[in-house]
């Protein structure tokens, strides 16, 4: 049985028997722990992003970018109902304690609890950002936390809220509860918040923002990761959280899910075609298993050869493989004569020699360059920052490191004037390419999420969205375009010529917009695993797709 083709983005666990991943492959793979063979395989229309098991053992429950939850039964993987009130994507489900309910939270900014036909009960309102982690809590009540910087507490019953926990508008990504009721909450500033009898407690856990909590209700331990690439294990103490287990996450582990095995061994999402395992007893990891898949996440033509890069970190002219990164890289861009590439190591690297050119502490989203007298290139961040590289005394080397965002910069395009970026907040930012200051700062710039822009060297940048418009930026504000996709669009480029828009989707949908005509000249699936990147060539476009595939596309 194949394994996965993408990242395993979400992972979970039943006994010591099963393990169950969900990928952006769009798969949902069952897994026998003993020998870490798959034995059965279901899939979702988009990429599967989390995954869990029924208390009762009988059920599993998936969630996905395509909108919806889906439960199967146990082993078999047959499903057995579908829950699809939710208007974006679902990032997290839990099952209820004790009866036959499942809770799903969403990028929609709602919460849905159903039964496991996928019959609505509730639809819960209130939050005003997306809701990211759901947890059923032992009272029976549901607890939900949001990129809004609060933690909710609902009534299930009534659908209202019971509590508003305001944690000062930094965003949550994650949530655990302790069989007692304590709630533990990461936070984007690597804290850990201990939330009980009406207290709360923050311990400095990690050196960047938390991306999952999991606790163990039976051996009372919970462990946390991190972006700065650590696991720890926690106990309380007293009220005091204690860290007595730190172990640095190899460049293949995915530090957005994992799941307790067992007392002594943990299993993590991956990078690879396989989930990573952990014996905390021996402090040693098992990764000889997992192998690098194909998929690419960016494409660049330089000097007259296609050079690309993905999920393995392995970089590409044509075919052969030149430099291996060792980790997910996002992004390839010619500045100067050299290639840059980095990911998820938050590591910037020459693309051709593989020698390490910056560390950051978070992962490297985007960059963009520009060349002339004005040179420079800006490489976008997870964590909001841009990193500014010039060439200096002949070698490219980076000046300054400034805040363009206080969320990820999606993407990043350069003119001799500004520097254009867009957020995961919706915000879209102009700094002067000059002096690096704020020219202009639009909050809710965009629908939903932003995902890429681009610019080509002018002040006309283009961007698009989740929200699924395609938004063209010019000196008497932007125009607004209406596109094909009924699925989220990932990236966009703007042609040497400037009158041709190219943008491509999660399903792998390329599109054309021509510019002076105001029409899609152009709209065909290309990929049915989704388009990575697109690039401007001299009279063309280029894409990679996330199965490992690079074409051109003529603009029209």
């Amino acid at each position: 049985m194949h394994k996965h083709t993408a990242p395993i983005s979400g992972v979970a666990t039943i006994g010591n028997d099963w393990v169950l991943t969900a990928g952006y492959d769009n798969r949902v793979i069952l897994w026998n722990a003993k020998n870490k063979m798959p034995v059965n395989r279901v899939f979702h229309d988009h990429l599967a992003n989390q995954c869990t098991f029924s208390p009762c053992g009988h059920y599993v429950a998936t969630v996905s970018s395509d909108y919806s939850c889906r439960i199967w039964t146990f082993p078999e993987l047959m499903l057995f109902g579908i829950i699809k009130m939710h208007k974006d994507d679902v990032e997290s489900v839990s099952f209820h304690p004790e009866k036959p309910l499942v809770a799903t939270c969403s990028r929609d900014k709602t919460i849905v609890i159903s039964d496991l036909n996928g019959n609505p009960i509730q639809h819960l309102k209130g939050h005003c950002a997306d809701v990211i982690s759901v947890e059923w809590g032992r009272s029976g009540n549901l607890i939900s936390s949001s990129d809004d910087g609060t933690i909710r507490v609902w009534d299930p019953d009534s659908g209202e809220q019971v509590q508003c926990i305001d944690l000062d508008n930094v965003e949550t990504d994650t949530i655990a509860i302790a069989p007692c009721g304590t709630i533990f909450a990461g936070n984007d500033n690597g804290e850990i918040i201990t939330i009980a009898q009406g207290t709360m407690r923050m311990t400095l856990a990690h050196e960047a923002g938390i991306k999952r909590l999991v606790y163990d209700a039976e051996h009372q331990v919970m462990v946390s990761l991190s972006y700065d690439r650590k696991m720890k294990l926690w106990r309380e103490r007293d009220g005091v959280l204690e860290n007595y287990h730190t172990a640095d996450l190899p460049a293949i582990i995915w530090p957005r899910s994992c799941a307790f095995l067992n007392e002594d061994n943990l299993v993590f999402a991956s990078f690879g075609d396989s989930y990573a395992q952990y014996i905390i007893s021996a402090k040693t990891w098992q990764l000889d298993h997992i192998k690098p898949t194909q998929g690419l996440n960016a494409v660049q033509l330089f000097n007259g050869e296609l050079w690309s890069v993905g999920d393995a970190g392995n970089v590409y002219r044509g075919s052969q493989i030149v430099t291996e990164i060792g980790s997910l890289c996002n992004f390839i861009c010619e500045f100067n004569g050299i290639l840059l590439t980095g990911g998820q190591m938050g590591t910037l690297f020459n693309a051709q020699t593989g020698e390490i050119v910056y560390q950051h502490h978070s992962p490297l989203n985007c960059a963009a360059s520009i060349g002339g007298d004005n040179a420079m290139c800006v490489v976008g961040t997870y964590t909001g920052e841009g990193i500014v590289l010039r060439e200096v005394d002949g070698k490219v080397q980076v000046i300054k490191v400034i805040g363009l965002h206080a969320n990820a910069i999606k993407g990043v395009a350069l003119s001799d004037v500004f520097i254009f970026s867009v957020c995961a907040d919706s915000s879209t930012a102009f700094h002067n390419t000059d002096d690096l200051s704020c020219h202009q700062y639009i909050p809710n710039a965009h629908g939903k999420i932003a995902n890429g822009c681009d610019g080509n060297g002018t002040d006309n940048f283009v961007s698009v969205s989740r929200d699924l418009k395609l938004r063209l930026w010019h000196k008497d504000g932007v125009t607004v375009i209406d596109t094909p996709s009924l699925n989220s669009i990932k990236c966009v480029a703007l042609s040497k010529d400037k009158r041709h828009v190219s943008i491509g989707n999660y399903t792998g949908w390329v599109g054309i917009f021509d510019i002076a005509e105001q029409q899609w000249s152009y709209w065909q699936r290309r990929s049915f695993s989704g388009i990575s990147s697109i690039k401007a060539t001299d009279d063309n476009f280029v894409f990679s797709t996330y199965e490992g595939i690079c074409e051109f596309v003529l603009q029209g």
